[in-house]
């Protein structure tokens, strides 16, 4: 009896570890030929990219675990929670990404077949046994490095082999510093943002009822450009702001 008290005991820690809140987003179609079409959550849009070369990201990662498991993901697979698998609010579905731990130099390497983690701050979500495999399911969260490897080549016997992506990812992107319930302070900021930066915009949205107005600094062509920018920014602001597409 006593045994069987602690499995269960260790089974809602691993569930608490992973506790954060997912959405349900369906993409039209999870075929790396096709493009998966723009969503929203919690009154923001993402932009799935059609394809991506050289795609690379640091920042915050954090897993899901047993609260998921046997649960459809975005790209309409069953979640397993021990699949080396991960999710990412704007790669192609069915791409495969290296994972590097920044705290302690391992890595791994997952496929997207999801859609999160909706957290400011957080690049990605990985499965339990990916998050196990970086060392990360005991505190959580890890600062990573990602970078896209491309779709796997099951014609290739050995060692794994990955095609990338065509092309370098297209659109306009910009860095969300804030969210304010009072135009005017959103509107100061803007401005404020606009003379450091050469760019701001403003997207007004509604979140349980109450009224938010975004502000992003910049307009970059790229998500890997608006990354970079943000990564290396001496801004503290820019630092804890996280990439959005813009309309």
């Amino acid at each position: 009896m006593t045994r069987f008290v602690i499995i269960l005991i260790l089974i809602s820690l691993i569930a608490a570890c992973g506790g954060h809140e997912r959405h349900a987003y369906r993409p039209d179609s999870s075929a790396p030929n096709k493009v998966q079409k723009p969503y929203i959550i919690n009154g923001e849009r993402y932009e799935p990219l059609s394809s991506h070369e050289g795609f690379v990201q640091s920042g915050i990662a954090s897993w899901y675990g047993s609260d998921f498991h046997g649960k459809k993901t975005s790209n309409g697979d069953t979640y397993d929670m021990y699949a080396m698998t991960a999710a990412h609010k704007t790669l192609p579905l069915g791409v495969y990404v290296k994972v590097s731990n920044r705290n302690n130099g391992r890595d791994t390497v997952v496929r997207i077949n999801d859609r999160g983690p909706f957290v400011a701050g957080r690049i990605i979500d990985l499965s339990y046994s990916a998050a196990k495999d970086l060392r990360v399911v005991e505190g959580g969260t890890a600062p990573v490095r990602i970078e896209a490897l491309g779709y796997l080549d099951d014609t290739v016997k050995g060692k794994p082999m990955y095609h990338p992506p065509a092309s370098y990812d297209k659109g306009s992107f910009g860095i969300q510093v804030g969210a304010y319930g009072v135009i005017e302070n959103a509107q100061k900021m803007a401005d404020s943002v606009k003379k450091r930066y050469g760019a701001s915009s403003m997207r007004e949205a509604v979140v349980n009822g109450a009224r938010y107005y975004r502000v992003r600094a910049g307009n970059y062509a790229s998500l890997k450009e608006a990354e970079q920018v943000r990564e290396h920014s001496s801004d503290k602001m820019m630092l804890g702001g996280f990439v959005v597409a813009l309309d």
